[in-house]
């Protein structure tokens, strides 16, 4: 029976993916010598030929892209278990509400940085509306929320305090006397509220163009150039985006900002929760950068 070698894996996998051997070897700390040998002593093993090579090229052959998949679960899950009876990362299940302006901006760093930082860590993730996570966070439904804060709720280590924006399609006008087409959520939102109040108090009219219970849904009827939307000019950096900030000629009353806030079932977290809460601390603010 065959019984593969770590290193030589690890090695492997380095080569397949810088696609060079000296490469490899700088990555792992080792010498190109070294890294053929191991590669060598994996296809002796295998009975296979991993890689097809000459003076400029590294490919993998078929048999070598098989042991590529192979081999990434063996030394991922290798890792875990080190982890898990080295005790060097808290283990168990943290029920995680975000808030739905997050996950279409910068959301999927923040979690590969919890994945790297924790790989024993498992997280439920919930996508809403901030008012609805604080519902399930206060009914016990989720462990943590990193969302923006309430108004009038001072709970939370505060991580970033965010302008608002008013968003719309590039090649949207809107004059200064108009109406404003809005594009906000069905129910009460802190966002929604603060467009509608900034609006009211500088008496202006203003009436809802189109409205949808995710921001995937605001962002594609702002998109569509059907209104503008109060949001964090973050939207403006997501993939395919068409959104600006809308001019000045629009005379809009300022929205000011709103806060950005981790905030557990209790004052005190223990556990995976705190290890999770203290890596949104101290990473969260990055996401602004």
């Amino acid at each position: 029976m065959t019984v593969f070698d770590l290193n030589q894996l690890r090695t492997f996998l380095a080569v397949a993916d810088a696609r060079h051997f000296t490469a490899a070897g700088a990555a792992l700390g080792i010498s190109q010598s070294t890294v053929s040998q191991h590669i060598r002593r994996l296809e002796a093993a295998c009975g296979r030929q991993l890689f097809e090579r000459d003076t400029h090229t590294v490919v993998l052959t078929a048999d070598g892209t098989v042991l590529a998949e192979l081999a990434r679960d063996i030394v991922g899950l290798s890792r875990q278990a080190a982890d898990y009876f080295t005790d060097s990362a808290p283990r168990g299940r943290v029920r995680l509400g975000v808030s739905d302006d997050l996950t279409l901006t910068r959301l999927a760093d923040l979690l590969r940085d919890v994945g790297r930082a924790n790989p024993t860590l498992s997280v439920e993730l919930t996508v809403g509306l901030t008012s609805l996570l604080y519902q399930k966070l206060d009914a016990g439904r989720l462990d943590l929320v990193f969302a923006k804060r309430q108004p009038g709720d001072d709970r939370g280590t505060l991580i970033h305090r965010e302008r608002l924006a008013w968003l719309a399609h590039r090649d949207l006008a809107l004059g200064a006397d108009e109406a404003v087409p809005l594009v906000l959520y069905p129910n009460a939102s802190i966002t929604s509220t603060l467009a509608m109040e900034a609006l009211n108090g500088a008496r202006r009219p203003w009436f809802v163009a189109c409205s949808s219970e995710t921001l995937a849904g605001l962002r594609a009827g702002a998109q569509a150039g059907l209104g503008v939307m109060a949001q964090s000019p973050l939207l403006m950096r997501a993939p395919g985006s068409d959104l600006v900030e809308v001019d000045d000629r629009a005379a809009l009353p300022p929205l000011g900002e709103v806060e950005f806030v981790v905030l557990g079932r209790s004052r005190r977290l223990q556990g995976a929760p705190s290890a999770l809460a203290d890596l949104i601390i101290k990473k969260g603010p990055g996401l602004w950068a």
